[in-house]
């Protein structure tokens, strides 16, 4: 149940958008339209190559938006690590080289981005790390909880790192979540969701249907619903304790439906979590509190 193909934009639109919006900001639109301290320091004429480093150790991802930014910029880049790559600290991950003029003007937009997906990539390899020295099998997934506009990146940094992008948007799957089951008794919830589901199956082909519960009751209910009616239980803010439970529920009501743990979810939690037996974790810290990894750029 990974994400479509067709629900998002390319890696590679993702990353001429996500490019050439970062150079205007640094750029302007208006004025000089251009790195007016390289325009008075830098002769036009002098070329030359610099090396982009890793300053700490990380999982790579961005390295087409190095590759878009320095064609933006009118120079080469020959990227030495791909995406999903391990680089150690001080390592080379590209070179760039041209008109020196140029190199400058595409780095910050490159080394902002790379380290921002780089960070992603790298905290969520961290989860999956974790989850499998508690020897289980359980995956870890992203959210929604994304910088708006640089969704697929994102969603690519995480599959870099291990991890599953999960839906897309609104558009691509169906997650019932307490908002649109607010005041429904459990009966109730089961009786929406499979009407959802029918509805959304006939008019959307959803790449899977999913349904939040955060009570037992309401678990049961879903569980007692026909196999392939709902893909997914997403147990929200369950405890430790509570999802054992679940994943014991769901097998002794012989359910082929996954159970997902979400709500809360820790680097120090997630052992633990993947060892109750859920089948999927979803992580919105891999996204939207990820520490930046730290890259220069360097006279080669």
């Amino acid at each position: 149940m990974n994400m479509p193909a067709t629900c998002a934009p390319t890696l590679e639109a993702a990353a001429r958008d996500a490019v050439a919006r970062g150079l205007a900001e640094d750029i302007g639109t208006s004025g000089a339209g251009l790195d007016i301290t390289s325009a008075c320091a830098i002769d036009e004429s002098v070329a030359g190559r610099f090396v982009v480093r890793a300053r700490t150790s990380a999982t790579i991802a961005g390295m087409a938006c190095v590759g878009e930014a320095a064609r933006a910029c009118g120079v080469s880049s020959c990227a030495l690590l791909q995406d999903g790559d391990q680089a150690t600290a001080g390592q080379a991950v590209a070179y760039l080289d041209g008109q020196v003029r140029g190199v400058l003007l595409a780095e910050r937009t490159a080394l902002n981005l790379l380290g921002l997906l780089s960070g992603t990539a790298t905290t969520t390899r961290a989860f999956v790390d974790a989850v499998r020295a508690g020897g289980a099998g359980t995956r870890v997934c992203a959210t929604r909880k994304t910088i708006p506009g640089l969704r697929t990146l994102q969603k690519h940094a995480v599959q870099c790192g291990g991890g599953e992008p999960h839906r897309f948007g609104l558009h691509d799957a169906v997650l019932l979540k307490d908002n649109h089951l607010a005041g429904l008794d459990p009966a109730a919830v089961a009786s929406c969701a499979h009407r959802v589901s029918r509805e959304a199956r006939a008019r959307f082909a959803p790449a899977f249907v999913c349904c939040e519960v955060d009570s037992t009751p309401q678990l049961d209910a879903l569980l007692a619903l026909p196999d392939g009616v709902i893909d997914i239980i997403l147990l929200d803010n369950f405890g430790i304790d509570q999802l054992a439970e679940a994943v014991g529920r769901r097998d002794a009501a012989r359910s082929r439906v996954l159970l997902e743990a979400s709500g809360g979810v820790a680097i120090n939690t997630a052992g633990a979590i993947a060892k109750t037996g859920v089948d999927r974790i979803s992580v919105g810290a891999l996204t939207h509190s990820v520490p930046w990894v730290d890259f220069g750029l360097d006279d080669a």
